[in-house]
């Protein structure tokens, strides 16, 4: 990857302990992007104290869950924010740790980075409930937000929006993350003249017809990642300016960190 660019990376650590016991300290020496966003912590301060404020050099700025061992989410960075927001202002979801934006704003612009872990509904139906009141609360953050800066927001989204965006999606119809009403929210998200959109699916953005190439995250059940069963859940999401700099994306499959894979994306700009 071109070494002008600037690299963002997105991972679901799945558990931040069990993803450097598997190697992705050393993988982010050698990959040097100038920011990682990672979801799934699954770690509260005093476990990231003395251990975890740094990863390869960059400077990690968290959001923990209240509750111990779950969700929680980090950027790692190369370079000092202006700002750092940790939660989004939401009684019910912030407590969850599931947002954290870091600014880098100057007098010439506005620009975030933000790490974002979107609920998993796939527990039962008291989750896809939650899942569907965070999104409808998380719709109006981001409009707001897009109205005042640019921004790329990295993360687990725990939705698949299209079909070429699962292996098996004739058989997910029904199920949490592909859901019709789930699909449709990114859809709207994603549109180009509907004033509730306007975001840019970056991934897509370069890569609009893969399939097989394009999952990030595989089922531990059977031998999903074995025979490349996989979704893709893990997004880059960008307002349209930042995502008209980007020029490379690589979902990297050589060594498994995770149930899911870094997502990365190089950007023509620099901080």
């Amino acid at each position: 990857m071109d070494s002008s660019l600037f690299k963002i990376t997105s991972l679901n650590l799945n558990g931040i302990r069990s993803a450097t016991s598997k190697g992705v300290e050393a993988w982010l020496d050698r990959q040097r992007p100038d920011c990682i966003c990672v979801q799934e912590l699954k770690a509260q301060a005093g476990d990231i104290a003395g251990r975890f404020e740094q990863l390869a050099g960059l400077q990690g700025h968290f959001h923990f869950a209240a509750k111990k061992g779950y969700s929680g989410v980090g950027i790692y960075t190369r370079h000092e924010p202006s700002d750092v927001r940790v939660g989004y202002g939401c009684s019910e979801f912030d407590p969850e740790g599931r947002y954290v934006e870091l600014r880098f704003d100057t007098p010439a612009r506005k620009l975030s980075i933000i790490s974002a872990y979107f609920p998993s509904g796939s527990s039962g139906e008291e989750r896809q409930q939650a899942k569907f009141r965070f999104l409808a609360n998380f719709h109006p953050h981001l409009m707001q937000l897009k109205a005042e800066r640019e921004f790329i927001l990295c993360g687990d989204i725990n939705i698949a929006h299209n079909q070429a965006d699962l292996k098996n999606w004739r058989s997910n119809q029904k199920n949490s993350g592909f859901l019709p009403e789930e699909r449709d929210w990114m859809s709207r998200l994603l549109h180009e003249s509907d004033p509730g959109g306007g975001l840019v699916d970056v991934y897509r953005h370069l890569q609009p017809h893969t399939t097989d190439e394009c999952y990030t995250w595989w089922s531990n059940r059977g031998q999903a990642y074995a025979n490349n069963v996989g979704w893709r859940l893990d997004y880059h999401l960008a307002t349209p300016a930042m995502a008209r700099l980007a020029r490379t994306e690589h979902i990297y499959r050589a060594e498994k960190f995770s149930d899911h894979a870094p997502v990365t994306m190089g950007y023509e700009f620099s901080l």
